[in-house]
């Protein structure tokens, strides 16, 4: 049985398609021709070159494959060019899930986020009824994840598209190659480059977990049904004091208010765009987000699907460890 992956390049997919291959699946892996395919070296998958955003590309994908997992997305805060987000984010969705329809792919893994989730201000967890609305969404990124899932859900509504949706919170560990927004606060943690933090909280799960609940939900999710895939809710002090333990530094002591945050986004988001530097260490988006406790609870999926994440602590210290070994605290 074939099975493509798109994004099988990047965090999160090659994480899916791993797993995949230890289950007896033959991986075609869809990636950019500008892709670093370090995370797929040694493993035995079919890597195929092309854009979410090029219809024929992606009909040369699916052709002769029995299975769907659409892992990729442009996943960034910083967001100079939001067209480009749209296209791959949503475009690319609507290329990927119509030529799955076309081709009569038999079941199709769609990977959604929690960011089209709305999180409460009181901290409560939410779980996959906690629906927000697009106003809600607080950046592009938000916006193009809850318009491709929009266009998922119709298509599964009207088209019979066979779709089980899943949703990561926030995954660490290894290969992280980009690395994430979140990998680079493990990274500035570990080199001891976060003088203070805010007050805000993150659901944290390890990346091998979002890979097993990606295949749980393959083999028993329900069409049409979303499924969060988390772990641990932990305010960001508490992620900093583990990591600081893991890494033997000391955690930075002073919290800054949201306000305070605000400013220095401005500056660092101003800072890159006259250097042309990348994207900055602090955006307004991230300290808008910040303002809210991003939790989340699994429950669905533990009682539906038999998910059962492991400690956080370990997807923490993997992270830790991958990013030593592969040269990124130089």
């Amino acid at each position: 049985m074939t099975t493509l992956v798109t994004g099988a390049a990047g965090f999160v997919g090659s994480a899916v398609a791993r797993r995949l291959l230890d289950d007896g699946h033959d991986v075609r892996a869809l990636v950019r021709p500008t892709s670093d395919l370090r995370n797929l070296e040694n493993i035995p998958v079919e890597v195929v070159h092309g854009d979410l955003t090029d219809p024929l590309s992606v009909k040369r994908a699916v052709d002769g494959c029995e299975f769907l997992f659409h892992v990729a997305a442009d996943y960034r805060l910083w967001v100079p060019d939001p067209e480009a987000m749209y296209r791959n984010n949503v475009q690319g969705t609507r290329n990927v899930m119509f030529e799955a329809l076309r081709s009569g792919i038999r079941r199709v893994v769609y990977t959604s986020s929690v960011a089209t989730l709305a999180p409460s201000f009181n901290g409560n967890s939410c779980n996959e009824a906690s629906c927000g609305c697009l106003e809600d969404m607080i950046g592009h990124y938000k916006r193009s994840k809850f318009l491709a899932e929009v266009l998922v859900q119709r298509l599964v509504q009207e088209c019979d598209l066979p779709a089980v949706i899943v949703s990561p919170s926030t995954p660490v560990g290894p290969r992280d190659i980009k690395p994430t927004a979140t990998g680079r606060i493990i990274l500035d943690a570990i080199r001891g480059r976060i003088p203070a933090y805010v007050d805000t909280g993150l659901n944290i799960v390890h990346v091998h977990d979002v890979a097993e609940g990606h295949r749980l939900a393959f083999e028993r999710g329900k069409i049409g049904e979303r499924y969060i895939l988390g772990g641990k809710n932990m305010s960001l002090i508490e992620i900093l004091n583990e990591l600081a333990a893991i890494a033997g530094h000391t955690p930075p002591r002073f919290r800054m208010p949201h306000s305070a945050a605000a400013v220095v986004a401005c500056i660092s988001e101003a800072c890159s765009k006259i250097s042309g530097g990348g994207e900055p260490r602090v955006t307004r988006d991230g300290v808008k987000m910040a303002r809210k406790h991003m939790f989340f609870t699994s429950k669905k999926a533990r009682q539906d699907l038999g998910y059962h994440p492991r400690p956080v602590k370990e997807g923490l210290s993997d992270a830790v460890t991958w990013f030593r070994r592969n040269g990124y605290c130089e």
